[in-house]
């Protein structure tokens, strides 16, 4: 399929309308948390190091806001930067980040040297909270559906969004592994945790420059030139991930007010420039809302905003990634237009239960993820220790998902034939 609301018109084909219309609802609130979370990020990387390098002091609210602006402007002018300046600033990203760990693995690693069974050994992999592991894992892969959200913009897709696809998981894979790998030899990985609370702490703050890491593990084995660089491009790939959440936010918005999901007025494009205006300037305020809430409470915008925010961007998109699973099975049984098990019914399951593994070992370490500890539980030994503002982040998604499923089932009933139209063609 090709279609702009991408999970949720894969859902509503395979599962009913109500399911694509819950999972429309969840969606929405993961592509928000996940954008919303970045502007904080962004903000906190980009003070710290103006003020470093440059002698620029403005607080972390500010250069996010400056951020939105560029990039609302951006979304109403339709500009694709993506495909420009950003994607060439991204393939240099992401080429200092593969000379990085190959510079380690070819020197031999640090003081531990190379030891494959202290990263990649079952023990290893589930030892400590693995769950923390799974939710950056899974993070890595928010948005990849954009291969099929941009298909009705493809000549073939039918070709061209599997073979993105797949090639864009196969490289993400090998840089990850190779990066990892190499920043964990760089430091031993029996002194790698310690270091890393070290080099990432800022005043008493742990893990408030998780950059730092992989910046030192650079400086010592390229140069510190190199760690300069990725300094900056950091901004680049931040300003791209911006960029590219607040269209999929924008999109789902449109899609969703096109279905008569939300107010009639996001389903609207502009007559001047064609784009979702309404609901790309509703995104933004949403974000410039949360940018003052967290100004008012006083809430850190890396260890509150962004480590909120990323939390349950992934717990949301692990539930629609889990009924597209589901959604492939039971489309393919009831039509029978490809009968290869792998496919219809082996790889969905696969990732059906992997999603949901994923879910649970987030969900129970969460307090230790996010600093939402209850008072008196110790998060490294309990599971589910979370206090309200925990709960809340956690099983807001499940809200999300019973309110869509509510809405989805009264729609359905009340015969509203264009919402059906838009989710299931």
């Amino acid at each position: 399929m090709t279609h702009t609301g991408a999970f949720m018109a894969y859902v509503g084909r395979g599962l009913g309308v109500p399911w694509g219309v819950a999972s429309a609802y969840v969606s929405v609130i993961a592509y928000n948390a996940v954008q919303l979370c970045v502007y904080g990020y962004f903000g906190a990387v980009v003070s710290a190091q103006m003020e470093a390098d440059l002698g620029i002091k403005l607080p972390w609210w500010a250069w996010a806001i400056i951020a939105l602006v560029i990039i609302q402007i951006l979304a109403i002018l339709r500009v694709d930067v993506g495909a420009g300046v950003l994607g060439v600033l991204l393939t240099v990203e992401l080429s200092t980040l593969v000379i990085t760990g190959l510079a380690v693995l070819f020197q031999g690693g640090g003081p531990e040297g190379l030891n494959f069974g202290a990263s990649f050994s079952w023990g290893s992999i589930f030892s400590g909270a693995p769950g923390i592991a799974f939710a950056f894992a899974f993070a890595s892969f928010i948005g990849f559906e954009a291969t099929a959200i941009y298909g009705e913009e493809s000549k073939d897709p039918k070709r061209t969004v599997p073979r993105a696809t797949y090639l864009s998981i196969l490289a993400i894979t090998a840089i990850f592994g190779i990066v990892s790998f190499g920043v964990i030899s760089a430091y031993g990985s029996s002194k790698v945790v310690d270091e890393t609370l070290t080099l990432t702490t800022v005043g008493d703050v742990a893990l408030a420059n998780p950059a730092a890491l992989l910046f030192g593990a650079a400086t010592d084995y390229v140069g510190p030139w190199l760690a300069t660089l990725m300094g900056w491009l950091l901004f680049s790939s931040l300003f791209a991930a911006l960029l590219a959440f607040h269209n999929a936010a924008a999109r789902y918005f449109y899609s969703m007010g096109r279905a008569g999901l939300l107010p009639a007025a996001l389903g609207t494009t502009s007559s001047k420039y064609r784009t979702p205006v309404v609901a790309s300037v509703t995104q933004s305020v949403l974000a410039v809302i949360v940018i003052v809430l967290f100004l008012i409470f006083k809430l850190d915008p890396v260890l509150n905003l962004f480590y909120w925010g990323s939390s349950m961007a992934v717990i949301a998109i692990n539930i629609v990634q889990a009924l597209v699973c589901l959604s492939v099975i039971a489309f393919f049984r009831r039509t029978k237009l490809d009968t290869n098990i792998f496919r219809t019914v082996l790889a969905p399951i696969g990732g059906f239960i992997g999603m949901v593994v994923g879910l649970y070992l987030l969900m129970s370490k969460f307090a230790l993820l996010a600093g939402t500890t209850k008072e008196g539980a110790d998060p490294t030994t309990q599971n589910w220790a979370m206090n309200g503002t925990g709960w809340f982040i956690v099983l807001l998604p499940f809200v999300a998902l019973l309110i869509g499923l509510a809405v989805g089932m009264a729609r359905r009933n009340s015969d509203n034939t264009n919402m059906v139209e838009e989710l299931m063609s």
